[in-house]
């Protein structure tokens, strides 16, 4: 799978908002309602993951969790990550 052009992350970034490209990924911080809000998050999202065979990096503190996305094998961001970001956001409380 190749990985996108800068331009053509950000172009796509623009209809998920809050993610960033940054260092070869594409990342998001979750604001949520307290420790069981974000562990809450975290189950969900793990499903949408394992679904689409496509793990991200995760980083929780208390309510926050942060996702980070990247194609390992490609060695930077394709439309596997891009496709589970939206994913992540259908998620994601409002």
């Amino acid at each position: 799978m190749a990985t996108l052009s800068d331009d053509d992350i950000r172009a796509a970034l623009a209809d998920l908002p809050g993610w960033e490209l940054a260092a070869g990924a594409i990342t998001r911080q979750y604001r949520l309602d307290g420790f069981a809000g974000a562990i809450a998050f975290v189950v969900r999202l793990s499903y949408a993951a394992e679904a689409a065979d496509h793990h991200p990096d995760l980083d929780i503190r208390y309510n926050a969790v942060r996702v980070t996305l990247s194609t390992h094998s490609a060695g930077g961001v394709t439309t596997k990550d891009l496709d589970l970001a939206r994913a992540i956001e259908g998620l994601a409380p409002a």
